[in-house]
């Protein structure tokens, strides 16, 4: 997928390691991924905030604060009933949005995991928060797959997917990383690590990191949901 010069640098490639995601997901989603670093995103992206603080932690947050980012500003995909979803349909909600593919055998399913407990760990608040898996992979991944995808993490969690041109659209949009990589008579997707968090008035807040933990996305959900109350 080709970027042109208002796009961050292609991150550092970075081999997934094993986690423990589970096993029902792994074993029938599972195959091979090369995942973008998280490093060298994050770094592009703090570049790319508006926010006059080039993406600093702040405090209060523990992820990277993107408050004022002049991108990811709206997509439109097909969620698996086929109706097209935007970020309108979402408002009063803080939304954590994760870019990947189903036959992906660890940073995805290891990140759908960490919302799971970050879901658990909200207690009453999950009902005001929706985790939305964004697929690279249209070609492959169909709306019943994603739908059993998602569903394998949590029930609450949506899939969504275009076709390739909207795909790319949408990429560009956040300025997310992806390419095919062939691997023999198959192939994977080298993709951009991060989740982003938006506050239930819509806006983009928050870069997440793929190391970061439960708790800490957990807080950081929190405090964009008593900025709104």
């Amino acid at each position: 997928m080709p970027f042109d010069d208002h796009d961050p640098p292609d991150p550092r490639a970075r081999r997934s390691r094993p986690h423990a995601a589970p096993a029902s997901a792994r074993r029938r989603f599972g195959r091979t991924l090369v995942a973008a670093g998280a490093a060298g995103a994050l770094a592009a992206l703090g570049a790319l905030a508006g926010c006059g603080r080039e993406g600093a932690r702040t405090a209060g947050f523990r992820s990277m604060d993107i408050t004022g980012a002049e991108f990811g500003r709206d997509f439109a995909l097909a969620d698996p009933d086929g109706r097209t979803r935007t970020l309108a349909d979402f408002r009063g909600r803080a939304l954590l949005i994760f870019f990947g593919f189903t036959q992906c055998p660890d940073v995805c399913p290891t990140t759908l995991t960490r919302a799971s407990e970050v879901m658990q760990r909200l207690g009453t608040d999950a009902d005001r928060v929706q985790v939305i898996f964004i697929t690279v992979d249209p070609e492959r991944d169909t709306p019943e797959l994603l739908r059993e995808y998602t569903k394998a993490f949590d029930a609450r969690f949506l899939g969504l997917r275009g076709d390739l041109a909207a795909t790319e659209a949408t990429a560009r949009e956040f300025k997310v990383f992806y390419r095919k990589v062939p691997t023999g008579s198959s192939y994977t997707m080298d993709h951009t690590a991060l989740s982003f968090a938006y506050d239930p008035a819509g806006r983009l807040r928050l870069a997440v990191a793929h190391e970061a933990d439960a708790e800490q996305v957990a807080a950081d959900l929190r405090r964009l949901l008593a900025e709104a109350s």
